[in-house]
């Protein structure tokens, strides 16, 4: 299915991207100041990150020339950036470190590097001596989500299958089941850390699903997106019992509306896409800049200190590590043309 290049998903990206970057400045310096991006939902922004990832993976995977070709493109996409974050935190915490160089480049070194290369990062969110003192430990606690995009991406090749053997709207339907089961059975069970647990996989997965249907049905959508559009922002404003159940599609419908039906916003990725250095990059420099205690001295020179070292992150990150694993034929290299 040909979906137009021209439309706002890099945009909508973007603003996401920054919007979990507001929330966690306040959260992880604990300013006053700075309480007023509490009013902003960090968790509706990667909720929105999944319905974009399922509609954009589906499509990925339906224009792949083979699951090897599609796993490629997938691990070219995140990886190398990923890699280079994790290696540079475990190499630049040392300067931060209350550690000696022995204490620091010790096991729990060897465990943080290892278990996060493989997007195990709660097995060791923490580096030796780093950011003790401040109000959170955690290097990066903003990757919890790459783990949930993993598995998404993994699953894919087993929904596009069920998808064949049984209808796609039985198998969508029947994975959107489980998934709504899961989350009631341990709510229902009072199963201790359940918020915390439904936050992951496959407690995500409806969101995931619901871009994915958007995009396989996406002409169905488009003649009728004004009206679902309008239903879905009646089903927030009277957000009910069973809403929580159902969120994922009315907020699947009103992402998608806006990167594919709503006026194009113009190329917001010729420069570059920077939403994911922005996401992978901005917890450990906010936590650099707590640590340095900016946050208590002036609280509005950090925020920006933090935002233009981000910016500036994220604009490296691309240029350097991102762009050059892609393939030639990657949307992103056809954007900034």
């Amino acid at each position: 299915m040909f979906i137009n290049l021209r439309n706002n998903f890099d945009l909508l990206r973007f603003l996401f991207a920054s919007i979990v970057f507001f929330v966690h400045s306040y959260q992880l310096s604990g300013s006053a100041d700075l309480k007023f991006f509490s009013y902003l939902s960090s968790a509706i922004a990667v909720k929105s990150f999944f319905v974009i990832s399922g509609f954009l993976i589906f499509m990925s995977y339906e224009n792949s020339t083979s699951i090897k070709n599609y796993f490629l493109k997938r691990v070219r996409r995140i990886y190398p950036a990923y890699f280079v974050v994790i290696i540079l935190s475990g190499l630049l915490g040392y300067f931060l470190s209350i550690y000696t160089t022995l204490n620091y480049f010790s096991l729990e070194w060897i465990k943080y590097v290892f278990f996060n290369l493989i997007y195990l990062n709660f097995m060791s969110p923490d580096l030796p001596g780093v950011f003790d003192g401040n109000l959170i430990q955690a290097i990066n606690g903003a990757l919890w989500i790459l783990k949930i995009e993993v598995l998404f991406y993994l699953s894919v090749p087993l929904i596009v299958w069920l998808s064949l053997k049984f209808g796609r709207i039985k198998a969508f339907s029947a994975l959107y089941f489980l998934s709504c089961l899961y989350i009631y059975v341990l709510n229902l069970l009072h199963v201790p850390h359940a918020d915390e647990l439904i936050r992951q996989f496959p407690g995500q997965l409806p969101y995931f699903l619901a871009g994915g249907l958007i995009y396989y049905y996406f002409e169905y959508f488009k003649q009728h997106a004004h009206w679902l559009l309008g239903l879905s922002l009646l089903a927030f404003i009277f957000d009910g019992a069973l809403f929580k159940f159902i969120e994922s599609f009315p907020l699947a419908i009103i992402v998608i509306y806006f990167a594919c039906i709503f006026k194009f916003l113009g190329n917001f990725a010729k420069y570059g896409d920077f939403s994911y250095g922005i996401y992978i990059l901005h917890f450990p420099i906010l936590q650099t800049v707590v640590q340095l205690g900016l946050f208590n001295s002036n609280p509005y020179f950090a925020f920006c200190l933090a935002l233009a070292l981000v910016l500036t992150g994220a604009f490296f990150l691309w240029h350097l590590v991102e762009k050059r694993f892609l393939q030639k034929s990657s949307h992103y290299l056809s954007v900034m043309k």
